[in-house]
């Protein structure tokens, strides 16, 4: 298996891109057309358990606008053949001081392009430096 294809990698990071713009924007149609719209796609929020994509649709329809913006840090996008990535990054956001956010997402090409599958949003208190 091919690990880091180089155009696989810049088609998913360029969807990352967008996903995470579509996020802080509160863009609710690109988020939802960046998730596989299948009872099987799977989202872990910071405070709920999504599973399908009625429910996240649902989620995303609902959720406040406000506070949205964040900064992302270390983003590691992995492709593994041509179909198959996964994207990992930290966030901070201004109104959580000392704590830092983790998102880790699973994507796969299918015939309408990349979609995530998968997705886990954590936040913790930021592990202190030794």
């Amino acid at each position: 298996m091919d690990i880091d294809l180089p155009d696989v990698v810049a088609e998913v990071t360029a969807q990352f891109a967008r996903y995470e713009k579509a996020l802080v924007t509160n863009d609710v149609a690109v988020l939802d057309e960046l998730f596989r719209d299948d009872r099987r796609t799977l989202r872990y929020g910071i405070g709920e358990n999504l599973y399908g994509y009625d429910e996240i649709m649902a989620f995303r329809a609902a959720r406040s606008p406000v506070g949205l913006m964040r900064k992302t840090d270390r983003t590691v996008i992995t492709a593994y053949g041509r179909d198959t990535a996964v994207a990992s990054t930290l966030f901070y956001r201004e109104t959580a001081p000392g704590r830092v956010g983790r998102q880790m997402q699973t994507w796969i090409r299918f015939p309408e392009g990349w979609r995530i599958v998968a997705a886990h949003v954590s936040i913790i208190d930021e592990p202190k430096v030794a």
